[in-house]
Formats: structure tokens, C-alpha cells, sequence
């Protein structure tokens, strides 16, 4: 069996949320055991990102000023997005995206902070700590290939789904419908 297919998500941890009337954050946290210039990389560079980000684009995040198409898995639209902040190796902004890094005991505290529609909060956590967690596998030189969009729900998207929601206080959004769910 290959890292992918014995890959099992671990419960949901290190998110939260912040409310401001109808706009929602949430923000998620993970130490990782690489160092800030690492993880600056895999954040900016587009061959990095297509291995464990759920997005594609076709440049680098890493220049203020830039504008770039951004492609989220599944959408096949791209968006025009321009990078507002990038102080490498701590801070990068574009869209609705805020990464902060922050050396920790030989590592990185990463910090996600992502404006997102409140319904769709807790399968945004959810999507994003499968991420996260095939980031870290990127890093560590065992990569496990990109989990997102679709491709998420054969790796415990569901069930984080379900425990986000709850640690949020929210109804669980039933996604996939039923009917896809049994096809």
C-alpha cells in the first residue's frame, strides 16, 4: 500500500472562526515541522501548489503587485487575483487568502486566515486540513499527491466535515447530495 491509500485524516483541530455580520473567517492553524523559507516556497510557487494546495495558478504568489489566474479544483474558471502582501518568509495576502509563518521551535506555525461564505465554513475546514496534512506529507519528501475538490471525499472529508460543524455550532451542510453520494 502506497502513503496515499493508507492516509486517514486526524480529528478536526486548530480551527476557528470569526464572525463580522454576514462575513465569515475562519482560521486555521498547524505546526509543521519545516522551516518558514520551506514552507514559503510551497505556498508560492505554482509547481508547489498543484502538489497539495486545493487551487492551481499560473504564476508565482510570491511578488506584490502580481496578477495572476487562480483555478480552484473542480471549477475549471479561473479568477483574477492579485497578491496584496508577500513578506517572504512570514506573510502572504491575495483575494480572500491571508497566510502568516511563524518560526516555532525549528518549524513553522502556519496561520490560514480565509474569508469564505458562512455556509460553506465548516467544509472549508474540513478541505483544508486534508490539505494541510498532504502539505506536510510534500514537505517531509513523502508526497502523497493533491486531495481536494472531489478527490477529498475518498480521504475522511465527510467526517471532518461533520466534526468542524459541530466544534463551530452549525448545522453540517449535506454534502454531496444523497443522490451522488450513492452513484
Amino acid at each position: 500500500m502506497t502513503d496515499r491509500q493508507q492516509y486517514t485524516p486526524g480529528p478536526a483541530s486548530g480551527a476557528q472562526v470569526r464572525k463580522d455580520g454576514e462575513k465569515w473567517t475562519l482560521i486555521l492553524v498547524r505546526e509543521l515541522r519545516h522551516a518558514p523559507e520551506k514552507v514559503w516556497k510551497a505556498l508560492t510557487d505554482p509547481a508547489h501548489l498543484r502538489e497539495w494546495a486545493p487551487f492551481e495558478t499560473d504564476g508565482s504568489l510570491a511578488t506584490v503587485g502580481a496578477t495572476l489566474n487562480l483555478t480552484w479544483v473542480g471549477t475549471g474558471r479561473p479568477l483574477e487575483t492579485t497578491v496584496t502582501r508577500a513578506d517572504a518568509p512570514t506573510l502572504l495576502e491575495y483575494g480572500d487568502i491571508r497566510w502568516e509563518l511563524e518560526a516555532c521551535g525549528g518549524g513553522t506555525r502556519l496561520t490560514l486566515w480565509h474569508n469564505i461564505d458562512r455556509r460553506f465554513i465548516s467544509m472549508g475546514a474540513a478541505g483544508w486540513h486534508i490539505c494541510f496534512d498532504v502539505l506536510d506529507h510534500l514537505l517531509s519528501g513523502t508526497p502523497i499527491g493533491r486531495m481536494a475538490g472531489g478527490d477529498a471525499m475518498k480521504f475522511g472529508w465527510q467526517r471532518l466535515n461533520a466534526e468542524y460543524a459541530k466544534q463551530f455550532s452549525i448545522d453540517a451542510p449535506n454534502w454531496p447530495p444523497q443522490a451522488a453520494q450513492k452513484s
